[in-house]
């Protein structure tokens, strides 16, 4: 987490991340089968995700629909508490393949296609970033990536404009330079 002061929301999040990691193997295996599937479209998972939700989310809401969606991602990939973006996660993912030899021009649509999803089109664009990362052996910071959704439908696009910065620039803090 950030140095911010915590939010009735932070503190949810948090308490929500903690019990994913507490999951048992198999309730890890059940999230990870549903993986780019909405809580309606969803099989033999209901129990396990909302034995993981401390508190009650508005039935059918899009803070449901992201909590769900980070549950099911979170067996893909390792954590890593780092508070940085998904956007600066792919840069890692990119840069990697690029030391490997392969074009990261691919990836860098793909990003840009995440960028421009709609909420329904997330959890099979997230699913594939996520993959992503996980096979490029980088761990996501599940923490700021839920909080980050939460915020996806925001008029101004805040989430979407920090995630290319990190992607496409890369962070200022980190001694990446500016290409």
């Amino acid at each position: 987490m950030s140095s911010r002061e915590p939010t009735p929301r932070r503190r949810q999040i948090a308490a929500f991340i903690g019990a994913l990691e507490r999951l048992d193997a198999a309730g890890r295996a059940r999230l990870k089968r549903n993986a780019g599937r909405s809580l309606g479209e969803a099989r033999d998972v209901q129990r396990v995700f909302f034995q993981a939700l401390p508190f009650v989310l508005a039935r059918g809401s899009a803070e449901e629909a992201s909590y769900f969606l980070v549950a099911t991602l979170f067996p893909i990939a390792d954590s890593r508490a780092d508070g940085v973006s998904l956007g600066s996660t792919m840069r890692r993912v990119s840069r990697g393949r690029a030391r490997e030899g392969r074009a990261s021009a691919s990836l860098d649509r793909r990003f840009q296609t995440l960028l421009d999803s709609r909420r329904e089109q997330l959890p099979f664009r997230l699913r594939q970033a996520v993959r992503l990362a996980a096979a490029s052996e980088q761990g996501v910071d599940w923490f700021r990536l839920l909080d980050d959704l939460l915020r996806w439908e925001w008029d101004d696009k805040p989430v979407q404009t920090q995630w290319a910065r990190d992607y496409f620039v890369g962070r200022q803090d980190s001694g990446e330079g500016t290409a």
